[in-house]
This record gives C-alpha cells, structure tokens and sequence, in this order.
C-alpha cells in the first residue's frame, strides 16, 4: 500500500507494521521503522497505558517547515503492548516526514490499531504555535468512544 503526503518529494509506504521513508528523488529508501509487540499478561483487566513525548517532529508538506508536538498515545491493551524502543524508532522516523498535523495523529492511530488491536485507544498531539495558532489534534478508536 502506497501513500503519498505533501509537495516535498517524499513517499511513505507501509508494509505490514514498519514505516519506510523514500527519497523520490534518489528514489531511494532512508530508513525503516518497524513497530514490535510484546504479551500483555493481564487481558481483560482495563489496564490504561500512556505514552508521552514533547519531541515528536514532522514536516509541513506546505512550507518544509518543521512542526513540534507534544504527542500523548492513550490505549487500554487487550493481548500486547507496544515495544517502547520500537514505538521511539517508529516515531522518530517522521522527523523528515511531509505530513499534515491531522493526518500525523490518523496515520499513528491506524498503524497502531493495527498492530495492537486495542480494546480502545486514542492519540492527542499538541503542536507548538506557529504563524500565531496552535493546532491541538486528537483522534479516537473506536470512533466516537467518549473516553
């Protein structure tokens, strides 16, 4: 499956649970973060795991310039969890990424929904100002889970 985001000539495709970066220019792959799970021992138990990063990065398809957020992930887990070295490498990789603020949150939910099958899960980041606004951005799953 292929997907293409922004102006600034790059193309992301997603392969089972990594996120390659290509230079469509050199075309070229830059690097691969690949998502790892582990067992969670306590299925059942509404568990609430969170995530929270101040460094997450990526790239303003528009203008090449960078956005920084603070990205928070909220799931409760139903048989894995995440492995936290991966979720960093997996993160990280969008750091030279074109991809609008909204979509960012989208693409981290669906990949780990995916990866996680989650009982529920959702996914706030809080971008810092620029041009004077703000942009706080969140999605959900299950959609329309009030949480």
């Amino acid at each position: 499956m292929s997907h293409r985001e922004g102006r600034k000539g790059k193309l992301i495709t997603k392969d089972k649970y990594s996120l390659r970066r290509f230079d469509t220019q050199k075309e070229e792959v830059i690097d691969t973060a690949v998502l790892e799970t582990i067992v969670f021992d306590y299925p059942g138990t509404d568990t609430e795991v969170s995530y929270e990063t101040g460094e997450f990065t990526a790239v303003c398809p528009w203008t090449g310039l960078p956005d920084f957020a603070r990205l928070t992930i909220k799931y409760v887990p139903d048989r894995t969890l995440v492995e936290l070295k991966s979720l960093k490498y997996y993160l990280t990789s969008f750091r030279n990424v074109g991809i609008l603020q909204e979509h960012a949150v989208n693409r981290i939910l669906k990949d780990m929904v995916d990866l996680l099958q989650p009982v529920r899960m959702s996914i706030e980041a809080v971008y810092m100002e620029r041009g004077g606004l703000r942009t706080i951005a969140s999605v959900k799953y299950p959609i329309g889970d009030r949480r």
